[in-house]
């Protein structure tokens, strides 16, 4: 496998560190070059050959990279002899990358299953494959905009104006790349990687998806993010989200759990957030549990609502999250009927559906996804439903006095809580060691 490295800026946001005697990429972060740790990650994920496009003090990285051979693979460099931008030294690279290929930043942590998101573009047959992920500002990042498959349609800029309620999807300068997209490249010139070539493949209809994941990855480009991603190198939070690793979530209900209870909900306006919601979000997000929903919406099957319209709902939860600093890593609903089907489909299937709780095929699909360790996992809900699923999957319950509760049957959670930040409090909690 190949992959590109960009470094050549100036990085003048993070001069007080580099002082202009070295790139930003060749600042030390816990000992390492953040390029040398670039690098290594590259090549535990099969990387072979790496080449680094270089302007700024471009020789204090080829001095310190050399032919690779220390890093075990092998390095060339792509000379920038005027600024070519986030994406214009992938214009070098038309007729010597093979198959598909990574692009990524010399001034970004990252700690990533790349075998896996590889297998994903591979899977979609993409054209380009984007690294998107969930961050607790996405009010001034720019989101991708998708369908529900993960195809992207547009990408919502930052500091643009936004009248719509949309998915926390950030952005992440994490790329794979077919070679045939290389066709938008026909001279050396300034690209923006995203607003001018991603943005060219959208328009022109090519096939570029999203591959959200909660693995580490952080530009480190300001003295902010510079000492918060050392600060998470030391405290094993950038190895221990790689997705190789198996990893403890919390998963949500949604209706009387982090919204006002009002029955089925067919349109966004009547979303509501439950107070202390976001709070409890935000809590379980620094404590490093995956946060996922999990949620039954018969109205699409009922016909009182369509795929669009809870995409919607959805969206606007992830909204108001986003906009106290909180933020949901996943997102999974069952739309059918108790007995299996959609509307008008249920004499033809062969089975039952086996996704709606207390069924747990939502939570299975989430562990595929993301490689939840159930033994560490937890369901916050307000209905034996809740509990009822989590008894079954093998994840501890959390139930709460919101929503149906005065409904309760039989089914004994883990825990009670009065409220959603309480079991976020009591989840978080060393001393009670749940």
């Amino acid at each position: 496998m190949q992959a590109l490295i960009m470094a050549g800026g100036k990085g003048t946001r993070l001069a007080a560190l580099t002082k202009d005697a070295i790139p930003k990429p060749m600042a030390e972060l816990c000992g390492l070059p953040v390029i040398g740790r670039a690098i290594e990650s590259l090549r535990r994920n099969g990387v072979e050959e790496v080449f680094i496009s270089v302007g700024h003090l471009a020789d204090k990285i080829k001095e310190y990279v050399g032919s690779g051979a220390r890093f075990g693979v092998r390095a060339a460099y792509v000379e920038e002899e005027t600024p070519l931008g986030s994406g214009g030294a992938l214009y070098y690279l038309k007729d010597k990358v093979k198959s598909d290929f990574i692009v990524c930043s010399g001034d970004t942590v990252f700690d990533i299953d790349i075998r896996r998101m590889v297998a994903f573009h591979k899977k979609k047959k993409a054209a380009a494959t984007l690294f998107t992920h969930p961050n607790s500002h996405p009010y001034d990042s720019d989101v991708i905009v998708c369908d529900r498959y993960g195809r992207v349609k547009n990408i919502a800029k930052k500091g643009e104006p936004r009248d719509r309620w949309y998915k926390n999807n950030v952005n992440a300068g994490f790329f794979v790349i077919a070679p045939a997209a290389l066709h938008f490249f026909t001279e050396p010139k300034k690209v923006n990687m995203e607003h001018d070539f991603i943005a060219a493949l959208v328009k022109n209809g090519e096939r570029v998806y999203a591959y959200k994941s909660p693995e580490y990855i952080k530009d480190v480009g300001t003295p902010e993010r510079f000492a918060q991603a050392e600060e998470d190198v030391k405290s094993g939070l950038v190895a221990a989200r790689n997705l190789k690793n198996r990893q403890k979530a919390v998963f949500l209900d949604r209706d009387g759990t982090l919204n006002v209870y009002k029955g089925f909900i067919r349109k966004a306006e009547d979303i509501e957030l439950l107070s202390g919601v976001a709070e409890g979000i935000g809590l379980l997000n620094a404590a490093g549990y995956l946060t996922v929903a999990v949620s039954n919406q018969p109205v699409i099957a009922r016909g009182e609502a369509s795929f669009a319209d809870v995409e919607e709902q959805f969206a606007k939860i992830e909204t108001l999250l986003g906009e106290k600093g909180a933020y949901l890593d996943g997102v999974y609903y069952c739309p059918h009927h108790p007995d299996g089907g959609f509307a008008g489909e249920v004499k033809r299937l062969k089975k039952v559906c086996r996704c709606r709780k207390p069924d747990i095929g939502l939570f299975l699909k989430a562990q595929k996804d993301f490689n939840i360790d159930f033994g560490q996992s937890f369901v916050i809900g307000d209905a034996d439903a809740d509990v009822r699923a989590g008894i079954n999957a093998g994840v501890k319950q959390i139930r709460l006095q919101t929503g149906v509760a005065e409904k309760a049957g039989d089914a004994e959670p883990t825990y009670r809580a009065k409220d959603f930040l309480s079991a976020a409090k009591m989840i978080v909690d060393e001393k009670k060691r749940l």
